[in-house]
C-alpha cells in the first residue's frame, strides 16, 4: 500500500508539473492568460469601433496578439483610417496598432 501511494503522488506531480508548463507562453505563442487578454482586448476594440459613430459603419476586421492590434478590412477614405488608428490608440492595454486597412 505505501509503494501505491508513492507511485500514484509520482504521477500527480508529474501531471501537475505538465499541466502548468502547458500554460506558459514563448516568443511565437501566448500563455492561456495572455489568450484571454488578447481576446478582451479584441472585445473592447471592436465595441468602441462600433460606438464611433464615423467608424461603425466600415468593414473593419480587429485582431491582436500580447497588446499589439491589427486593424484590416476596407475603409471609404484615408481619414477614416487615421481616425480608426487614433480611436484604437486610446484604448488601455494597446501596446500599438498595425494599420492594413484599405480605402476603397
Amino acid at each position: 500500500m505505501n509503494r501505491f501511494n508513492l507511485i500514484l503522488r509520482f504521477f500527480s506531480v508529474l501531471v501537475l508539473i505538465a499541466s502548468v508548463a502547458g500554460c506558459a507562453g514563448g516568443k511565437t505563442y501566448e500563455s492561456t492568460g495572455e489568450y484571454f487578454d488578447n481576446s478582451v482586448l479584441t472585445a473592447k476594440v471592436k465595441a468602441t469601433i462600433l460606438g464611433d459613430s464615423r467608424l461603425k459603419m466600415m468593414q473593419i476586421d480587429v485582431d491582436s496578439y500580447k497588446g499589439v492590434v491589427l486593424l484590416s478590412g476596407f475603409v471609404d477614405s484615408a481619414a477614416a483610417a487615421q481616425r480608426a488608428v487614433d480611436v484604437v490608440r486610446k484604448i488601455k492595454g494597446v501596446k500599438s496598432v498595425n494599420n492594413s486597412l484599405v480605402v476603397k
